[in-house]
């Protein structure tokens, strides 16, 4: 353990990636970081500690990495600290908490549970009401039921806890680990534990909200691992979703029924999908550049692309942006403000980087929009003229970023002045000298000073190397 300890650090010197910019104190403090991050998460509980070297550290970084969809380099950069650093599940990503070979489950389908004690961040009765809600995700696509008991030992133990809590996995303060569950099995196995330290709330995103987090850790109580799918409620990271209007991913329903089978229902439940890069159905419903990067909007997600990385990401829009709406309209960035706008209906947002601008949402009635205007379409920014263009049906208006004002003369045709181009536009681009119109599944690529279409009938997908 000591020659491990003293190599380590050495080892990260080497790995760290220089395209994270720190300063030596706080460089020093994310190498911790990763140190105790891959410990916890990606290392075989049941590896002699002595086979840690430098080789099996660039691979643990490598499956974290693949893990998240992340590139995988082994190398300790700026969306690999970013992903280290959110919220998350006291679950590790590769093995540990197993409390019996193969696949647990629980050998039936009516379990008990009982809250041993309560955070006080919330009356008993909301939290009593909450749990009962986080079981139901579960019931309502398996044949698992689950009832609450007072008192005595149950299947499924619950408790919150600060620190070490007697199971060899102590919390680690506010945010960081947020809770963790323990596999079906006899004892300690299906109960479910949450670090008090968090500021537990019930719908609230400046805190953490308790159903979702609840509803994870059950998740593994009945046997369910983590999955690797950014939308998924088992994806390891903390990510907001109004608990009023949640659903279950799909991905999630299909590995509980895996596990105890398919619901007594009539009509089976489904549940949201995760949209797939490659898909011959791939559309986009907002796009727009962010400071060198290109960001394509989809329901719930965004696809983040990078001239630095080979590799798209793919993340849920809750887990940078809580109070963001999903199924973003139009979206695009303003590059005298240095901030990116996006547009949900009629009201729109300002981003500074990833911080929402204070005093957003505004009306787009702000902008100059007819009050009877009440969805953008799509939009785009023109950076050498500073004009934006926003696309409502088969209309568009342009806006003058240096007045702050709608021009006049407008709305205008879009058939009249992007000829070919049709109307109901999805999304729009404006990307190395060109406009990129996305219609369905086909893009146009528009020149914008001879007002002619360059090249069409391309898949939309493209973008996302495909």
């Amino acid at each position: 353990m000591e020659r491990f300890q003293l190599l380590l650090p050495l080892l990260l010197s080497f790995t760290y990636s220089n395209a994270f910019p720190v300063d030596a104190s706080s460089k020093s403090g994310d190498m911790q970081l990763v140190e105790d991050y891959l410990q916890k998460f990606y290392t075989d509980k049941g590896a002699p500690v002595s086979q840690s070297n430098f080789n099996s550290m660039t691979e643990k970084l490598k499956k974290m990495q693949e893990f998240f969809g992340l590139e995988v380099t082994g190398e300790v950069d700026a969306e690999t600290m970013e992903a280290m650093k959110k919220p998350r599940c006291g679950v590790p990503d590769l093995g540990g908490f197993t409390l019996t070979e193969g696949n647990p489950k629980w050998d039936k389908t009516h379990l008990t549970y009982r809250i041993v004690n309560y955070t006080p961040d919330l009356r008993r009765d909301f939290v009593s009401r909450i749990i009962q809600e986080a079981f139901e995700v579960w019931s309502k696509v398996s044949p698992l039921t689950f009832e609450e008991k007072p008192d005595g030992v149950q299947d499924i133990m619950i408790s919150f806890n600060r620190g070490d809590h007697g199971d060899n996995s102590p919390f680690d303060g506010p945010s960081g680990v947020l809770a963790h569950a323990f596999q079906p099995g006899k004892f300690i196995g299906g109960d479910a534990h949450f670090d008090d330290d968090e500021t537990w709330t019930v719908q609230d995103s400046r805190g953490t909200i308790l159903f979702l987090v609840a509803a994870h850790e059950f998740g593994h109580s009945l046997g369910l691992s983590h999955s690797t799918e950014a939308g998924a409620l088992m994806f390891p990271t903390y990510s907001y979703v109004d608990p009023r209007t949640f659903q279950l991913p799909q991905d999630d329903i299909d590995g509980i029924q895996a596990i105890y089978g398919k619901s007594h229902q009539a009509q089976q439940p489904t549940g949201p999908v995760s949209p797939k890069a490659c898909s011959s159905r791939t559309t986009f419903d907002a796009a727009t550049t962010l400071r060198g990067e290109i960001m394509f909007f989809k329901d719930r997600f965004f696809w983040r692309k990078s001239p630095h990385i080979s590799e798209i990401e793919l993340n849920s829009i809750s887990l940078f942006w809580p109070n963001l709406p999903s199924g973003i309209d139009a979206a695009y960035e303003s590059y005298e403000k240095d901030q990116v706008f996006l547009f949900k209906g009629n009201r729109y947002w300002a981003l500074n980087g990833y911080d929402i601008v204070r005093g957003y949402p505004k009306s787009i009635t702000q902008l100059g929009f007819p009050r009877d205007i009440n969805q953008i379409d799509a939009a785009f920014t023109d950076s050498e003229t500073g004009k934006t263009y926003f696309f409502v049906g088969s209309n568009y208006w342009r806006y003058d970023e240096y007045r702050q004002s709608m021009e006049r003369g407008y709305p205008r045709n879009v058939a009249q002045d992007f000829r070919g181009v049709g109307p109901r536009i999805d999304a729009a681009l404006m990307y190395d000298g060109y406009v990129y119109f996305f219609q369905g599944t086909r893009q146009t690529q528009f020149d914008l000073n001879s007002k002619r279409i360059v090249r069409d009938n391309l898949r939309t997908n493209a973008w996302l190397n495909c």
